[in-house]
C-alpha cells in the first residue's frame, strides 16, 4: 500500500524532473517572487509557468500568497529533505564502492612499486 508520505516524494520527484520546474526553484531561492517576474526569466509563455508553479504547489516545493491581484511564489525546501533521504542510501553504498576501489588501486601501486610495471 503507498502511503501518503510516498505520494508526495513520488509527486516531488516528478516535479524536479523538469528543467524548468528546477530553474524556478533555483530562481526562488533569492526570495519571494511575483509569478509575472518568474515568467520573464524564461523562454516559455505565463500560462506554461503558471502549470509549472500549479505542479511545484502540489509537490508543495512553492507557497503562494496572494497580494491584491498578484500571486507571489516562496520556495519551501522541506520536502527536499525527502530526496536527500532517498539520496543518502546511495550516497553509503557509493561512498563504501569507492572506499573499496581506493584500496584496490593502493595494493596494486604498492605491487607494482615491489614488482615493477610488467612482472605481476
Amino acid at each position: 500500500m503507498v502511503t501518503q508520505y510516498a505520494e508526495l516524494q513520488d509527486t516531488v520527484f516528478r516535479a524536479l524532473a523538469d528543467p524548468t520546474r528546477r530553474d524556478i526553484l533555483s530562481l526562488l531561492r533569492a526570495g519571494e517572487q511575483p509569478v509575472n517576474t518568474i515568467a520573464r526569466g524564461f523562454p516559455v509563455s505565463r500560462p506554461a509557468i503558471s502549470k509549472h508553479l500549479r505542479l511545484l504547489l502540489d509537490a508543495e516545493l512553492v507557497y503562494e500568497r496572494r497580494e491584491g491581484r498578484n500571486r507571489l511564489y516562496q520556495l519551501n525546501a522541506k520536502p527536499l529533505k525527502s530526496v536527500d533521504d532517498w539520496l543518502e542510501e546511495y550516497r553509503t553504498l557509493w561512498q563504501g564502492k569507492l572506499k573499496d576501489l581506493k584500496r584496490y588501486l593502493e595494493a596494486a601501486k604498492k605491487e607494482e612499486a615491489k614488482h615493477g610495471p610488467h612482472n605481476r
